[in-house]
């Protein structure tokens, strides 16, 4: 097994603990700010799945790394860029896996531009870097 070694300064941990898992479990974050009820996706349970999280997750960082382009372009962007994101759970022979979609929509600004964006954030944005290679994952300026 290939390790790989770690750079940089940690500038930030996020600290979890969870018990009962997707089935009938709760997360909860160390600080507090996070305690949510957990739920198999289509169960009629309160409570969110894994995946709802990941996807929230995914779309607020990248839409942090599409304000990080834009200001490394000096592009000025308007408040409400919004990011639609659906991440996919799949069953096959091989077990689960994960795909994600995200919808993204930048009023006011060209699509070119737009979509500029997007490409540079695939490149600033941790997650896309996390999935980059292990997940299928579309960006799609709409």
């Amino acid at each position: 097994m290939e390790t790989k070694t770690l750079t940089g300064n940690i500038i930030y941990i996020a600290k979890t603990r969870t018990t009962g898992g997707r089935d009938n479990g709760v997360s909860r974050s160390c600080d507090g700010y996070l305690d949510v009820k957990l739920a198999t996706p289509g169960s009629t349970r309160i409570g969110t799945s894994p995946e709802q999280l990941f996807a929230a997750g995914l779309s607020a960082s990248f839409e942090s790394a599409i304000r990080h382009a834009a200001r490394q372009k000096e592009i000025e962007l308007p408040a409400d860029v919004t990011i639609d994101t659906e991440v996919d759970l799949h069953l096959d022979d091989s077990g689960y896996f994960l795909s994600a979609c995200l919808n993204i929509s930048i009023s006011g600004v060209e699509r070119r531009v737009a979509q500029d964006l997007v490409d540079d954030a695939k490149v600033l944005c941790p997650y896309s870097k996390a999935t980059e290679g292990n997940i299928a994952v579309m960006y799609n300026v709409v």
